[in-house]
């Protein structure tokens, strides 16, 4: 009876171990699952402008050049750490660079563009985060390719890094643009 005693809190131990070693895997990442838009025209939006008076964003802004959409808010810290690689990509002339804040104050985005610069052609406001919602957002920042047609290439649910630009974004431009 005393060995079931130290035997049973022992077993669930190892039990709980294998199972939260098994929910680290990487193929259980929900970043890594494919958004049922890809293949898919971009879901019906329009959104405001960042500022008064600012051109807003709409589904049919994202059609006729191949598009980069991101979503990104001022509280985000990642959103922070990827943004000189937007920076980057805004530099290229066969695609345009959009953004979304998503629930986000509008004065605090454009506070946080005016401190790391500005590499978005457009900027929608979903401040209610409903659009987030019609993209399948699982958090920010979330990133989309999208062709000429406007419809959904690519989707990136974690933040840009260097070598998924290099290795996986920048050949799907190229591709596109041609």
């Amino acid at each position: 009876m005393r060995r079931l005693i130290f035997l049973v809190p022992l077993l669930v131990v190892v039990l709980l171990a294998v199972l939260f070693w098994r929910g680290l895997d990487p193929a259980r990442n929900p970043a890594s699952l494919n958004s049922a838009l890809i293949g898919k025209s971009v879901p019906a939006f329009a959104l405001a402008g960042l500022t008064p008076g600012a051109p807003g964003l709409t589904a049919a802004d994202l059609k006729g050049q191949v598009t980069v959409l991101n979503f990104f808010a001022s509280w985000c810290a990642p959103c922070r750490a990827e943004h000189p690689l937007l920076m980057e990509l805004a530099r290229d002339p066969n695609l345009r660079v959009v953004g979304i804040t998503y629930k986000d104050e509008p004065a605090k985005s454009a506070a946080f563009l005016a401190e790391l610069g500005d590499p978005f052609a457009a900027i929608g406001a979903d401040e209610t985060g409903r659009v987030g919602i019609d993209f399948g957002l699982t958090g920010v920042p979330e990133t989309y390719v999208i062709d000429r047609d406007g419809i959904i290439r690519y989707r990136l649910a974690q933040p840009l890094d260097s070598a998924r630009l290099e290795q996986e974004i920048r050949p799907l431009l190229a591709d596109l643009a041609s």
